[in-house]
């Protein structure tokens, strides 16, 4: 387990170095996108608009953060990970179109080492850190798509030393939750079959 620190936007060399369970802080912007940014950010796609932040090497977080306006723009008050697996049949048309680099979310996304290979990474984040976050997140940057309600919408943070983030598949096609549940069904086999 080797720990990393990059910074963003990222390029294919920062990433194709990684191995699951390595250690990941990031510094630099994040994007936030949900289940609708997602949608959008595909539907616009299709219909050849160009959308208003750029995916050239980006991490996309997938949170739905808890902002507060003030004076002089935005606070984050929370910002913690949301379960990544929502956004999993969406994951292919965002990076056949984007080269977005990194994904940091929480929980897994089945299947997804074959979609992210040679060109992404997931990084997964601890549940129930929220509050945590706020101390990494050191602005504001911008907000898109509002009309899509405080936790949907893109969020431009900027970051610093964002983590601590496990690789938990990386862009060789190896797959720590994959591991995990195969390992899992196999305790359960032996346990049933051999009554431990």
């Amino acid at each position: 387990m080797t720990e990393y620190h990059l910074t963003t936007p990222l390029n294919l060399n920062d990433i194709v170095e990684l191995q699951a369970g390595d250690i990941v802080y990031i510094s630099g912007t994040l994007y936030t996108a949900r289940d609708e940014a997602h949608l959008r950010i595909l539907e616009w796609t299709a219909e050849s608009r160009t959308l208003p932040f750029d995916l050239e090497g980006a991490a996309v977080y997938h949170c739905g953060p808890l902002m507060k306006r003030e004076s002089n723009g935005w606070r984050v008050v929370a910002a913690g990970p949301t379960t990544s697996a929502r956004m999993t049949e969406m994951t292919p048309g965002l990076l056949d179109n984007y080269n977005v680099r990194a994904i940091i979310g929480k929980g897994g996304m089945k299947d997804i080492a074959p979609v992210l290979k040679d060109r992404c990474v997931y990084l997964a984040y601890t549940g129930g850190c929220a509050a945590l976050t706020v101390d990494m997140i050191k602005s504001v940057k911008g907000v898109h798509w509002p009309d899509l309600g405080m936790p949907e919408a893109v969020w431009v943070l900027e970051v610093e030393e964002f983590g601590p983030l496990i690789v938990g598949v990386d862009a060789k096609g190896n797959d720590l939750f994959a591991e995990v549940m195969e390992r899992a069904g196999k305790v359960f086999e032996l346990s049933t079959n051999h009554d431990i």
